[in-house]
C-alpha cells in the first residue's frame, strides 16, 4: 500500500494533481470556519445543540459543521446534489430530458447547465429558510438588508464550492463533488476517535472491531456485480464482415449508492423539525421518531427498501438496455432479443436488489444499535453511521481507481517505448 502511494507520488502529472486536490479541499475547509456577514455563529451552534436529531443535524453533517458556524459555505455541496438527484427523476417523466439524455456528450453538457441553474435556485431558497428559521428562534439577529446579505454570501458560497468541484474533476484527482462531501463526512472521525479513547473498556476493545466489520462489508457489497453475458452477432458494415464478440453487462449489487439512506433520514429527520412548531405533538414525536427508539429504526430500514428499488427503477431500465442491445447486434445467450430480454434483466434485477436493499437498511441501522444495546457513545455513531462510512468508502475506491488507472497508463506508455 505504502509502496504504491509513493510511486503515485512519484509520478510528476499524478503529483500535481494530488496537490491541487488537496489545496481545493483546503480552501474549502477553511470557508466553513468563516461565518457569514453579521452572525453570530455562536448562537446558531447553541441552536442546533438544542435541536439534535432534526434535518438540521443530517444537512450540519453533510456542510462539515459549517451549518454549525452559519459559514459561508454553511449550505455544503448538498444542492447541487439535490439538483442533481432531482433532473435524473424529471428524465424519466419528461420527454425532452430524456432525449437530452440519449444525444450523448452535448445533451449531458445541456443537462448540466439545467443543473446548475436549479442548484442556483435551490440554494437561494435554503438559505432565505435558514436565515427565517435562525431568526424565528432567536439565534439570528439580521434585518431585511443583512438577511439579504446572508442570502447572497450562501448562494455564492455554494456556486463558488460547485465551481471548485468541478475544478477537482477536470485537473484534480476522483470526483469533484463527492471528494467534497467526502471532505465534510470525515470532520468527525477527530471526535469520534476522541470518544473512543476516553470510552470505557467495551467500547475501547470492540469498536474497531465493529468499525473494521462495517468498513469490509461496505467494500464487499459495494464491489459485487452480476455479470449478465452478451453475445455479439456477425454483422455487414458496407462491404466488410465485422466479427462478434462476446462481453457481460455488469449488474451491480448496490446500483442505487447512498441516495436511499439519505431521502430516509431526511423524511424522518422532518417529524422532530415540524414538532417544534406544534407543542402538542411533541410527545408522540420524541417517543417514535427519535434515533434509537424501535419504531423508527424498523421504519428506516422499510424506507431504505423501498427507496432502493425506487431509485434502482430510475437508474435502470430493463426496456431500454433490451433495445440497445437488438440494435447493436447483441443478444443474452437462451435469451430472445426484444421483450424477452427486458423481462429477464427487470427479473435479475429485481432478485439482485433485495440483498443490496437488505444491506443498505443494515448498515443505517446498526449504529442506532450500538448506542442503544451497546453503550457506544453520539460521536462514535456518527463515525460509523451508515451514511458516512458509504459515502467514505466510496470515494475512497474510486479515488484509488482513477488513481491507478493515470498509473497504468504512464506504464503502458513506458513499456510501449
Amino acid at each position: 500500500m505504502f509502496s504504491w502511494l509513493t510511486n503515485a507520488w512519484r509520478v510528476p502529472e499524478l503529483r500535481q494533481r494530488l496537490l491541487f486536490t488537496a489545496m481545493i479541499l483546503a480552501i474549502y475547509r477553511l470557508g466553513s470556519w468563516i461565518p457569514a456577514p453579521g452572525v453570530n455563529p455562536q448562537a446558531v451552534n447553541d441552536y442546533l445543540d438544542r435541536t439534535g436529531g432534526t434535518v438540521l443535524g443530517l444537512l450540519n453533517l453533510f456542510s462539515g459543521g459549517a451549518l454549525s458556524q452559519f459559514a459561508i459555505f454553511a449550505l455544503g455541496i448538498m444542492p447541487y446534489v439535490t439538483a442533481s438527484i432531482i433532473l435524473q427523476l424529471l428524465t424519466v417523466v419528461v420527454p425532452r430530458l430524456e432525449q437530452l439524455q440519449k444525444e450523448g456528450e452535448a445533451g449531458y453538457a445541456k443537462i448540466n447547465q439545467y443543473t446548475r441553474y436549479l442548484t442556483v435556485v435551490l440554494a437561494a431558497a435554503q438559505s432565505l429558510g435558514y436565515a427565517y428559521l435562525f431568526k424565528r428562534q432567536g439565534a439570528l439577529d439580521a434585518g431585511a438588508g443583512r438577511t439579504l446579505l446572508i442570502v447572497l454570501t450562501l448562494t455564492a458560497g455554494t456556486t463558488l464550492l460547485m465551481w471548485m468541484g468541478e475544478l477537482i474533476t477536470k485537473r484534480g484527482v476522483g470526483n469533484g463533488i463527492s471528494l467534497l462531501i467526502f471532505a465534510s463526512i470525515l470532520t468527525s472521525a477527530p471526535a469520534g476517535i476522541s470518544a473512543w479513547y476516553y470510552g470505557g473498556i467495551m467500547e475501547k476493545l470492540f469498536f474497531p472491531l465493529i468499525a473494521l466489520s462495517i468498513v469490509a462489508a461496505v467494500v464487499f457489497i459495494q464491489e459485487g456485480q452480476r455479470k449478465i453475458p452478451i453475445q455479439y452477432a456477425k454483422r455487414m458494415v458496407g462491404r466488410r464482415m465485422t466479427a462478434g464478440g462476446s462481453t457481460y453487462m455488469p449488474l451491480r449489487v448496490n446500483m442505487a449508492g447512498v441516495i436511499p439512506i439519505i431521502f430516509a433520514a431526511a423524511i424522518l429527520a422532518f417529524p422532530p423539525t415540524i414538532a417544534q412548531y406544534f407543542p402538542q405533538t411533541q410527545d408522540f414525536v420524541n417517543s417514535h421518531f427519535t434515533q434509537g427508539n424501535l419504531s423508527y429504526m424498523l421504519f428506516e430500514g422499510f424506507l431504505i427498501v423501498i427507496f432502493t428499488y425506487f431509485y434502482t427503477a430510475v437508474q435502470f431500465n430493463p426496456v431500454d438496455q433490451a433495445d440497445q442491445l437488438r440494435k447493436h447486434g447483441g443478444y443474452i445467450p437462451g435469451i430472445r432479443p426484444g421483450p424477452p430480454t427486458a423481462q429477464y434483466l427487470d427479473r435479475v434485477l429485481t432478485r439482485l436488489t433485495l440483498p443490496g436493499a437488505l444491506y443498505l437498511a443494515t448498515v443505517a441501522v446498526l449504529p442506532s444499535i450500538f448506542i442503544r444495546y451497546g453503550g457506544f457513545s453520539q460521536a462514535n455513531s456518527r463515525a460509523l453511521g451508515g451514511t458516512s462510512v458509504l459515502i467514505a468508502v466510496g470515494v475512497a475506491l474510486d479515488t484509488m481507481r482513477q488513481m491507478e488507472s493515470q498509473m497504468m497508463m504512464r506504464s503502458y506508455e513506458g513499456f510501449l517505448k
